[in-house]
């Protein structure tokens, strides 16, 4: 499966060379601390834009660019804390499956080709950082070598993090034999250059589908696996210089509007601390506790809301699951049916604004951010009443003899506390549509008002737990945008092999007009999302396919949807979905418990996908 909090060299293992590991630590202090204080800043500078442009008609004409600059060292530095926490997305299933003796070569190959792939980008970062030094910005005229010197920074710190693993925790003639093998390999491919050249477009067969599902197979990191690949078949089948290759990856992670992902991913921890999700949670579990399947419905109703808030699917179901799964284990449900019900929501959440897959779509496509978050909210509810038909049916035998009926004064209790927290997904929409604040801006404030609602409404507000917040934000952050740096370097050399054009002619040319070309992206974007996880699916092949679906006639928030639920589809099933597993380890359930019940569920929302693939209107209606 492809996972975050997967078993990096080091983690979890006893250390050899405490200097070794006193190193270590240091990467992780000068790494972390930073890290957090640019994700406190982006927040404050982007709030601070908003009052003033809105609030006293005076535009900061800097805020902007200062957020951009900040935003590649922030992705960068978030990229090192994944790497030294081992959450960065990989594969693990299949190297789960080898003998421990093959598990550990394995599991050294990735981290060989993790330290190949930054040992090759450092020359290029340095070069480019001389190319943008004679660039200097508009506003705060700050020489642009600045900004992108995170790049080099970055690899030299995940470098230093490989190596220092390597050398404590593996024996030193294994570690040997295994660097002059992959040298060794690295020069066959060297003098095979003439072999590659001569295979023209074969060539991408080789990198971008043999290279990368070997590495993906191994458990090297997706991002990784992604920059491996695109290092490899630049440097051997073409004369293009490899900074195009830093270049690509700089304008992948600088768009300001991905700075979305980290503030969204804060949001998402901060409306769990503060008690936001749970007084949601209360208030619809008194509304329907008492009926059957009652909170199997509650639970569906509070994806759908907390998804409006969050932006983040983890994030999600780690605010709605602890508040009700031991009530409904009380009540009789299995734990494996309650893992099932879980993943499948989060699945039929995956088009709700402000979701971060849309925000990905909006910013490789340049499809309207705001079209998509007013088009993503009635697929969503198909998908929610799709599984409410699989609950009603799942709990007809279900007693709730003993269950007390709330009063209408305790609902009504309820809803005054719940008010708040019910009001926020409505003041981040209202906030996007009346112009207050952009897509990326408003974030922030959503992350203003569930403070205030935590330190005056709810009095819940634990000041210890919001630097490890902010940490795990760059964490994640970096983890998502360094897949999407790579593989926006990736997709330009799929531009300039020519793929794109031969896709986009092979694919326009599908029997069936839009219905085929429809029905095929549903099948491709169910595989995608379970293999490589919705950003960078979207990332490699959202700008070669929207276009295309422009061409054959299908509205490009239409064709945003369906693939979006389609990849949620493939992100929660199982053997490969991170989504499914995401939930098993957020319940604490084994896997093999909720494999089987999942199905129910997942073939409901494939009905939705269905009905949303076939009626426009589903997406389009309300824009």
């Amino acid at each position: 499966m492809v996972k975050r909090d997967i078993e990096a060299v080091g983690n979890g293992s006893a250390w050899r060379y405490p200097l070794l590991q006193a190193l270590d630590r240091g990467i992780g202090w000068i790494s972390e601390a930073p890290a957090a204080l640019l994700v406190l800043l982006e927040i404050l500078i982007l709030l601070s834009g908003v009052v003033a442009r809105y609030v006293f008609n005076a535009p900061l004409t800097w805020s902007d660019e200062l957020a951009s600059i900040l935003f590649l060292w922030l992705a960068m530095l978030g990229a090192v804390i994944a790497l030294r926490r081992g959450e960065h997305m990989r594969l693990t299933t299949l190297v789960k499956l080898l003998p421990p003796a093959r598990r550990k070569y394995a599991e050294l190959g990735a981290q060989l080709l993790v330290a190949a792939f930054v040992l090759e980008i450092l020359l290029p970062a340095y070069e480019y950082f001389g190319d943008q030094a004679d660039i200097t910005t508009p506003a705060l005229e700050i020489h642009d070598s600045w900004r992108v010197a995170a790049i080099g920074v970055g690899a030299l710190a995940m470098l230093a993090i490989v190596l220092i693993r390597l050398l404590d925790q593996v024996p030193l003639q294994r570690l040997v034999l295994a660097v002059a093998l992959v040298a060794l390999l690295c020069g066959g491919l060297w003098f095979a250059q003439p072999w590659f050249l001569a295979l023209g477009n074969i060539n991408l067969l080789i990198f971008f589908v043999g290279l990368v599902a070997l590495c993906v197979a191994c458990g090297v990191p997706i991002a990784f696996a992604f920059g491996v690949a695109t290092l490899s078949y630049l440097m051997l089948t073409t004369t293009t210089p490899l900074t195009i290759v830093v270049s690509r990856m700089d304008e992948g992670m600088s768009a300001l509007i991905l700075l979305a992902v980290p503030l969204f991913v804060f949001l998402g921890l901060l409306i769990e601390m503060t008690g936001v999700a749970r007084a949601m949670v209360d208030f619809l579990a008194a509304l329907l506790g008492h009926v059957r399947g009652g909170l199997a419905y509650v639970l569906l109703g509070a994806m759908y809301l907390v998804s409006g808030i969050s932006g983040s699917k983890a994030a999600d179901m780690a605010a709605v699951a602890p508040a009700l799964f031991p009530e409904m284990k009380r009540r009789g449900t299995s734990e494996g049916r309650l893992i099932a019900l879980l993943s499948a929501s989060g699945a039929m959440s995956e088009t709700i604004p402000p979701s971060l897959v849309l925000i990905t779509i909006g910013s490789v496509t340049g499809v309207s951010i705001s079209a998509l978050f007013a088009g993503g909210l009635l697929p969503a509810l198909i998908g929610a009443l799709a599984l409410a038909v699989v609950v009603f049916f799942h709990s007809r035998g279900e007693d709730v003899s003993q269950v007390a009926r709330a009063s209408a004064r305790q609902i009504g209790k309820l809803l005054l506390l719940a008010l708040p927290a019910l009001a926020l997904p409505f003041v981040i929409r209202t906030v996007v549509v009346q112009g207050v604040a952009t897509a990326t801006e408003v974030s922030t404030v959503g992350i203003a008002y569930t403070v205030l609602a935590g330190l005056l409404i709810y009095r819940r507000f634990d000041w210890r737990r919001i630097y490890p917040m902010l940490v795990e934000t760059a964490s994640l952050s970096g983890a998502i945008l360094l897949i999407i740096g790579c593989a926006t370097a990736m997709a330009w050399a799929l531009t300039q092999s020519g793929f794109s054009t031969q896709l986009a002619e092979a694919m326009a040319t599908v029997p069936g007009g839009k219905g085929g070309f429809i029905a095929i992206s549903v099948v491709v974007f169910v595989v995608l999302g379970s293999v490589l996880e919705g950003i960078p699916a979207i990332v490699l092949f959202g700008p070669l396919l929207f276009p295309v679906a422009r061409a054959v006639g299908i509205h490009e928030v239409h064709y945003a949807m369906t693939v979006v639920f389609a990849m949620g589809l493939g992100l929660f099933a199982p053997p490969f979905g991170v989504g499914f597993y995401a939930a098993c380890a957020i319940g604490k359930v084994n896997p093999d418990r909720a494999m089987r019940q999942v199905w129910p569920y997942l073939g409901a929302l494939f009905v939705a996908l269905i009905l949303i693939a076939a009626f426009p209107w589903l997406s389009i209606g309300f824009l």
